[in-house]
């Protein structure tokens, strides 16, 4: 490997400096799934990525997927997996490998890969000390049982964590008023914390670039821009629902929403860190 040379790391240094004052004390909530929670290399490479921001002053927030793992234990326990509209299905069997999986195996191995390299991670689910609060929600008028929707986050909690240097690590399931526990959509899960938060940032780590246009990755979105390429076709499919939902979360106080290709070693402080960025950014008009 080509060594980097001095005045390319001074400029690299130069670069990064003015974010990091900037970021100092402010929160940041990260998705995260795919490629970079199952690929051994990346998953260490997330891990030394989110101990770096939370040392120089980053608060961060973690809320985990699993559904390959559910699926895996399902299978192996020959337990049906039955998905409606797309969604899981989660019956009184399921949600009992859903708490197994991720508020067990998956979040433990997560925290103890941050805590391996100092981050001082905390894992934790929705239903500690009634984190996450959730109804029972459908799909389009179809019954998933018992799935929920976030309707409160329980903020007080998760700043104490904070306050105490703590990196709190949270598998989405939730608590509801009648004493269930439900399975919650990761992705609103996180849009949920990010929004009740009122978070700098809220960070997608998929595997996909960004929004792409024709093959080109657009690295800026405003909500007039989105709907003029979702109007001329330009952005369609399962990316709609991602975008729309994107500047949904900025419409409740969150500053900025990125979708980030977690295939990509350190995409996410390339993202963060450079003026070009990797990946999407969604934004305010202003």
């Amino acid at each position: 490997m080509t060594p980097i040379k001095i005045e390319n790391k001074e400029e690299v240094l130069i670069e990064v400096l003015p974010y990091i004052q900037k970021y100092e004390g402010k929160t940041f909530v990260i998705k995260y799934g795919g490629a970079a929670m199952t690929n051994e290399e990346l998953k260490a490479m997330f891990a030394k990525d989110v101990t770096l921001l939370r040392k120089i002053g980053i608060n961060i927030v973690i809320i985990h997927g699993g559904g390959k793992e559910i699926t895996g234990l399902a299978k192996k326990l020959n337990i049906e997996t039955k998905f409606v509209n797309g969604q899981r299905y989660t019956d009184k069997t399921m949600i009992d490998i859903v708490l197994m999986m991720l508020a067990g195996k998956v979040n433990k191995e997560i925290v103890n890969l941050i805590n391996s390299n100092g981050g001082d991670a905390i894992g934790l689910c929705g239903v500690d000390n009634q984190l996450l609060r959730a109804v029972r929600c459908a799909s389009d008028g179809a019954d998933l049982g018992m799935v929920g929707e976030v309707d409160s986050v329980n903020t007080g909690f998760i700043d104490l964590l904070l306050k105490n240097g703590m990196m709190p690590v949270i598998a989405p399931l939730a608590w509801s008023r009648s004493g269930e526990i439900l399975n919650i959509n990761a992705d609103l899960a996180a849009g949920a914390i990010a929004s009740a938060l009122k978070a700098e940032k809220l960070v997608y780590l998929s595997d996909i670039e960004g929004v792409l246009v024709d093959g080109d990755l657009v690295s800026t979105l405003t909500r007039s821009k989105s709907e003029k390429l979702i109007t001329e076709g330009a952005i369609h499919s399962g990316m709609i629902p991602k975008v729309r939902s994107a500047f949904s979360t900025l419409g409740t106080g969150v500053n900025k929403v990125h979708i980030v290709d977690g295939r990509v070693k350190h995409s996410m402080l390339l993202e963060i860190f450079t003026d070009e960025g990797i990946g999407t950014q969604m934004i305010h008009e202003s």
